[in-house]
């Protein structure tokens, strides 16, 4: 014992006295100034009063498998069941709280028939969660909390209570798998809270949204019209096509995916299809981005242009006849038209009187407008020849034309008879067969009328005379 310890219960303070006459009176240390009722009356008020639907603050001072005590003062420990713990389902207690931590209840039933206070901790959260989230939702500010489970048409979201997150407002896009969300911490916008209904929906999507408004701008204030980029298809509909570019999705019109006519955009890009697109224009304030693919393709006209003149024959395909003529296919995606009265040197009342669907053909052209995207054509000029266009010269080679590229084909040259090799040169051999053949029906009927009057000149021999016999 050190000497100051000594000297602290030697002290007078920490000793009683004496009387006069030497008796030691020790020192008092508390004071029995109550009654027998008083002493009882205190002590029940040192004991604390709740009603139904108070919110009391205690210890956790016991945790069971179904069961947790909490300590509030009360003169005995107020109970929470399991399922009043959490507003997750099937929990274990000893996953929500541990000993010795002070939490907040709400008292559901003063006395059940056990005597017993039966508290809810989620309740109170509940409460709680109500006052936050209503003020939340009146600043126009987000929550955040786990995803606790995976219901039908979305996701249950604990943030103090049950919050639905619709599929469709999970992301940007439509989710079809929601199970890998399961505790993932996620942030929300509020977009409906009805307290009586006890409905609250939420929406990630307008988080995201406004979290990438600011990054769309500059995105948007970077994508200049004109300039390429590369994406990703995420979504194919009936008017076009929707490309990822990385940060925000653009347009492709049905009308910009190809040079060709389209009846669907799934016929010609499909989801996940990687691209390159043109921009053709960014609207700032709708934040839209009109974007083409078939700008970015060589094209089918320019070319046709390029390698094509007016007056050239061609060699093509009868797509389709009007009452005032019929269309012909003269290259990939290129069709020209034939007007009825460019059908034959004779009048047609119906272009089925000369040609027919799927029927090959050549063709002369006559007009060529690459502004409007527009040819005309003519089979009865073709039938009286002229220069071929040069990838028909290709296929036939040198030998089938004259010096001024006239087709002069299945006649014989010197290393022997022309021998049509592909289908193009097939039908120039029967087109030339055909038309030959016509001259020289014509020229054999003309030799035969311009003979028949000489033969009407030429007098039959006359009859030798008959001798009579002697008789």
């Amino acid at each position: 014992m050190t000497d100051s310890t000594r000297t602290s219960l030697l002290s007078p303070e920490a000793m009683g006295t004496f009387d006069a006459d030497g008796n030691y009176v020790p020192r008092i240390i508390t004071a029995d100034d109550l009654g027998g009722d008083e002493l009882e009356a205190a002590l029940m008020g040192s004991i604390k009063e709740f009603e139904d639907g108070d919110l009391v603050e205690g210890t956790v001072v016991k945790i069971d498998h179904d069961e947790v005590l909490l300590d509030i003062g009360f003169k005995s420990e107020g109970v929470i069941p399991s399922r009043e713990l959490s507003i997750r389902n099937d929990v274990n207690p000893s996953e929500i709280v541990s000993l010795g931590d002070r939490i907040e209840a709400l008292v559901l039933q003063k006395e059940d028939k056990e005597g017993r206070l039966i508290l809810s901790k989620k309740r109170a959260q509940y409460e709680r969660a109500w006052a936050t989230i209503e003020e939340l939702k009146n600043k126009g500010e987000m929550v955040s909390g786990p995803v606790i489970e995976v219901v039908k048409g979305g996701l249950i979201v604990d943030i103090g209570l049950r919050g639905f997150l619709p599929a469709s407002l999970v992301e940007l896009r439509r989710v079809r798998e929601l199970q890998p969300y399961i505790g993932k911490t996620i942030e929300a916008k509020i977009i409906e809270l009805d307290r009586n209904r006890n409905n609250v929906v939420l929406s990630r999507r307008a988080w995201l949204e406004e979290a990438q408004k600011e990054q769309r701008g500059d995105f948007l204030t970077n994508l200049k019209p004109g300039e390429r980029r590369k994406g990703v298809v995420s979504s194919v509909v009936n008017f076009g096509a929707f490309v990822d570019l990385g940060g925000m999705d653009g347009l492709i019109h049905v009308s910009e995916l190809s040079w060709k006519h389209v009846e669907h955009p799934s016929s010609v890009v499909a989801v996940g299809d990687e691209v390159e697109v043109e921009v053709l224009d960014v609207d700032m304030a709708k934040e839209r981005i009109s974007l083409s693919l078939k700008t970015t393709q060589a094209d089918p006209w320019q070319q046709f242009a390029d390698s094509h003149a007016q007056g050239q024959l061609v060699y093509g395909r009868i797509s389709k006849l009007v009452p005032f003529g019929a269309f012909v296919q003269v290259g990939d995606g290129i069709e020209g038209l034939v007007h009825i009265s460019e059908m034959a040197s004779h009048h047609v009342d119906l272009p089925e009187q000369v040609v027919k669907p799927g029927e090959e053909l050549w063709v002369k052209i006559i007009d060529f407008d690459l502004q409007r995207r527009r040819i005309s054509l003519s089979i009865k000029q073709a039938a009286d020849g002229g220069e071929v266009s040069e990838e028909y010269r290709e296929a036939f080679g040198d030998h089938a034309y004259d010096a001024d590229g006239n087709y002069i084909g299945t006649y014989e040259f010197a290393e022997g008879e022309f021998t049509p090799e592909t289908e193009a040169q097939a039908a120039w051999a029967d087109y030339v067969a055909e038309a030959t053949a016509g001259i020289q029906a014509s020229a054999a009927a003309a030799a035969s009328e311009d003979a028949a009057p000489a033969a009407e000149e030429v007098s039959a021999p006359e009859e030798a005379p008959v001798e009579e016999s002697a008789e």
